[in-house]
């Protein structure tokens, strides 16, 4: 563990072959494999398990992703016990990877540019989506959700991880509605804990719709509320905020000409692109059981730069606070990249900016509060809407600088001061989980849980950290290569 220091590292501190190795098929599924740590104990008093969702599923016949965000959804599921761990991962049985499993082939087009085999002209005009439910996984109720948002959640049993299939949450959804990979949990600001999520419907004019599930207890999946807003615009929405009374979404100033895609040339995310020197727009929507319930939403003005992920959100008075990492433009990878070979030093890195919206006057203004480059950033669950002081992210080894995400950062988002675990040389890092200890009363008072690729042995390795400190507690080396991956979460036994 390092404490983060004023000297930024001279040159970046990773091999890129160590980097890159991770981009491989997951050829096992395991079933309740136990684990003992390599390093360290494992807390007796953590209890629950972990999960997480990612391509696991890269080539197929030869034929490999254009983007790793193309690769076919596999949920691991690690469980916690009486200081014990045991892991299970199942491929999630979509009708496409069924489909492509019985074909030994590839069938279907990737929204991040994987074109089937033949060229433009085998391409052009199939506009149908795979829904690879690869992005993040949630326990709803008596489901486990696959979670993939250009389309429907794939339901999963929690404990075998086995398919159940496409659901529409009783009734909630239509065939084939967009349904958000990132939703908020409320931790009670309305009673109970919540899952506020949304869909969008995207076009020259865009419909946001805003859900709220009953999170805990015999109601869990019960739908709570449901309101449908309009905006001018063609919406790119992955992620937002929760506060008691908004959701807050950051529209990023971008363009959709989806005539490559049509032709076969490119895949539907290539399309896109920031208009230069314009700015985003953020859309406060107000929550049904809030004081601003049935309120038109509010529009306001965001800085310059593109926004995937949201730390937190919190009200202060007659202002909205929000912490987002931004970038400078769009990342993406053309058709003509390698993602294996992707120029870190070429592509914008994301920094974390706070920005305060007074809703009395529209005016926005922007605070830096990290210069490390950084993704993938939580609060403590109990925090989620409110304002808090400590925010845990994967950042990159070096300081200042782009580079692959390879240590862990606690970051004190009022002094700015930081404490980082690193996995450098060898090591790279994932989203981070802030589990709160049973009983908590203080902020940081429990374990951060990262997934960690080891260059060294080309395996993962799961970190249990100190939330406090940042000391390592113990590290367990998966017998299973897990590669570079999105979201995940955490439920309490």
């Amino acid at each position: 563990m390092t404490v983060a220091s004023p000297a930024a590292a001279a040159s970046p501190a990773y091999d890129r072959a160590d980097w890159a190795s991770s981009f491989r098929n997951v050829s096992v599924e395991l079933s309740d494999e136990p684990l003992t740590a390599a390093r360290g104990a494992i807390p007796a008093e953590l209890s629950g398990t972990l999960y997480r969702n990612g391509p696991g599923r890269l080539e197929r016949g030869g034929h490999w992703v254009h983007h790793p965000f193309d690769g076919d959804g596999m949920v691991t599921a690690l469980r916690f016990s009486e200081g014990g761990a045991r892991l299970s991962n199942r491929f999630v049985r979509t009708e496409g990877w069924l489909a492509e499993e019985k074909a030994g082939t590839v069938l279907y087009r990737g929204v991040f540019g994987t074109p089937k085999p033949g060229g433009p002209l085998a391409n052009a005009f199939d506009l149908r989506l795979k829904n690879i439910a690869n992005t993040h996984v949630v326990r709803l109720g008596d489901q486990l959700l696959a979670l993939w948002e250009a389309s429907s959640p794939h339901a999963l049993d929690p404990v075998s991880l086995e398919t159940r299939g496409l659901t529409l949450l009783d009734g909630v959804l239509k065939p084939g509605e967009a349904f958000s990979a990132h939703p908020r949990f409320d931790p009670g600001h309305h009673g109970a804990p919540r899952m506020v999520t949304f869909g969008v419907k995207a076009g020259p004019r865009s419909t946001v719709r805003l859900m709220e599930f009953a999170a805990d207890g015999p109601e869990a999946g019960t739908l709570l509320a449901d309101s449908s807003h309009s905006f001018g615009g063609f919406a790119f929405l992955h992620d937002f905020a929760i506060t008691p009374n908004w959701a807050v979404f950051l529209q990023n100033a971008i363009d959709f000409n989806p005539l490559p895609y049509v032709l076969g040339r490119k895949g539907a995310a290539q399309c896109l692109k920031s208009r230069a020197g314009a700015r985003g727009q953020f859309w406060l929507i107000p929550r049904q059981d809030g004081a601003f319930a049935g309120q038109e939403p509010r529009v306001l003005e965001a800085p310059e730069g593109f926004v995937f992920h949201h730390l937190n959100a919190w009200e202060d008075g007659d202002a909205v606070v929000v912490d987002s990492i931004f970038y400078a433009d769009f990342p993406s990878i053309g058709p003509d990249q390698d993602y294996k070979e992707v120029d870190f030093d070429r592509i914008p890195e994301g920094l974390l900016e706070r920005c305060r919206l007074d809703l009395a006057s529209g005016a926005v203004t922007a605070t830096r509060l990290s210069e490390r480059t950084c993704e993938f950033a939580m609060v403590a669950p109990a925090r989620v809407g409110l304002e808090s002081r400590y925010g845990w992210m994967a950042v990159a080894e070096r300081e200042r600088g782009n580079d692959p995400l390879q240590a862990l950062m606690k970051l004190d988002l009022g002094s700015g001061e930081s404490r980082v675990w690193s996995a450098a040389p060898r090591g790279f890092v994932s989203e981070p989980i802030m589990v709160p200890r049973p009983g908590a009363t203080a902020e940081d008072d429990g374990w951060v849980l990262g997934l960690v690729w080891n260059g060294a042995r080309s395996a993962s390795d799961l970190v249990v950290l100190d939330a406090a400190s940042m000391d390592e507690v113990a590290v367990l080396e998966l017998p299973l290569a897990i590669p570079h991956g999105l979201h995940g979460s955490w439920v309490a036994a």
